[in-house]
């Protein structure tokens, strides 16, 4: 190499530069690890074309090929019938139950208090006591009124001695009078003082009565059967004449509920009330789980409540065992007529979709049809069913959710067969829940699994 030449031996060896061959080595390499990746793209992409494909092979197979062999456990996994409970159509009565809500209102409760003012000296009760009417509850100071009873007391037989004293005169003017011995002025005069004493005498005697009533009212009784609450004044206090209360008396026995129904019940309930019938009220706690009493009704009331579209009823329940508390709200249900001899089913049966008011209904042991049906009164667990079943047949009251028309089913609860009006086993001698010996072998054998 000549000294002209740009690159010299002894800079290039103190100034290693990158030949040539690494360069290319590098520039391989990237290449090889690029085609890796795009190796492994490809076939993950072919295989997730590959499981999308099988998936929608295996949902979209027809239930026939999967029945014979298809995907599931022992090739059945996915020809299971669905699992059902039944209840037979039966034959009973129902009552007409009317429901409203209502409050416990006592037939009486009476404020007691005093007619007239004084101290108050004795307490005859004990909060909580059950009282007659008439039984002694306080006491009041009589003393003033008594002393007014004797000042009115000796007016009145002042009064009484001048009358009588007038009298004797009156009579010896007319003596006088018929002798010509006085004038007929004085006899007349005489007889009006008569009867001016006569009318001193009355008021007397009304103020001697009024005291001895006052008297009277310093003793204070209950003025019904029933219960006293809590003391409302203490002994010792000072009675105003119709302001201070002083105990309150509710009547318990009987007792009513008074409680509201829709105006649109108002005709069946009259219609029944003019009859004559005694409708039976049946008060249930506020839960609307436990009845409380049994009682009947008394009245309705004369008028709708234009605001709230409803009337006022009340009910009597004679509430010996105190079950039903003044001012406790209560749900009552008025039994107004009775549905006699009618085909009733679950009310767990009755669907209500497309084709309307419909149920499930059993066709043979092993398949369902969908049958409209018209429904009547209802006491809550049991409906009226008027169109569309007969006693004995059998509906779906269990795992209706995926049910359709025509759809395959296996029965796991309720009466494998229709059963009487009465609830006798039907003829064959299975009893309700149970299938015939055949058909249950039948069945038995279709659900064993294969080995």
């Amino acid at each position: 190499m000549n000294e002209s030449s740009p690159i010299r031996t002894e800079t290039a060896r103190e100034y290693p530069g990158v030949p040539a061959p690494a360069r290319t080595r590098r520039r391989s390499r990237l290449i090889r690890w690029l085609l890796v990746l795009l190796v492994l793209g490809g076939a993950g992409a072919v295989a997730h074309r590959w499981y999308d494909k099988s998936r929608t092979e295996t949902a979209g197979e027809p239930s026939a090929t999967r029945g014979k062999g298809g995907p599931g456990r022992n090739g059945r996994g996915h020809d299971q019938p669905q699992a059902v409970g039944i209840a037979a159509v039966t034959k009973g009565d129902m009552p007409v139950v009317l429901q409203g809500l209502g409050t416990v209102t006592p037939l009486a409760t009476v404020t007691v208090r005093s007619q007239i003012s004084g101290y108050l000296t004795e307490i005859g009760y004990r909060e909580g006591q059950m009282v007659k009417k008439g039984d002694f509850l306080a006491q009041i100071d009589p003393r003033p009124y008594e002393a007014l009873l004797a000042q009115y007391q000796g007016q009145l037989a002042r009064d009484q001695a001048l009358l009588q004293n007038a009298k004797l005169d009156l009579a010896r003017f007319q003596r006088l009078s018929q002798q010509d011995s006085i004038s007929k002025q004085n006899v007349d005069t005489q007889a009006a003082l008569v009867k001016q004493n006569e009318g001193t005498v009355a008021a007397d005697q009304a103020l001697v009565d009024q005291q001895k009533l006052n008297i009277a009212y310093t003793r204070i009784i209950s003025p019904v059967d029933g219960r006293v609450g809590l003391r409302q004044v203490d002994q010792g206090n000072y009675i105003t004449a119709g302001n201070t209360a002083i105990v309150v008396v509710t009547q318990l026995h009987p007792i009513s509920v008074v409680f509201t129904l829709p105006e649109d019940d108002v005709a069946r309930v009259m219609r029944r009330v003019r009859s004559g019938a005694k409708l039976a009220v049946r008060a249930y706690d506020r839960g609307d789980a436990h009845e409380v009493a049994t009682g009947t009704l008394d009245t309705v009331d004369n008028q709708i409540d234009t605001t709230t579209g409803t009337v006022k009823l009340r009910a009597l329940f004679q509430n010996d065992d105190e079950a039903l508390f003044p001012n406790q709200f209560v749900n009552a249900k008025l039994t107004v007529d009775t549905v006699r001899d009618a085909a009733i089913v679950p009310t767990g049966a009755i669907l209500r979709g497309t084709p309307g008011t419909y149920v499930y209904l059993m066709e043979g042991d092993d398949k369902v049809v969908v049958r409209p049906i018209k429904t009547g009164e209802t006491d809550g667990p049991r409906t009226v069913v008027s169109e569309g079943l007969s006693v004995g047949d059998r509906v779906v009251v269990d795992g209706t959710d995926r049910l359709r028309d025509g759809a395959g089913v296996r029965i796991t609860g309720g009466p494998a067969s229709g059963t009487e009006a009465d609830g006798k086993a039907p003829a064959g001698g299975a009893a309700a829940g149970e299938a015939p010996p055949a058909e249950s072998g039948r069945r038995q054998r279709r659900q064993r699994p294969a080995p």
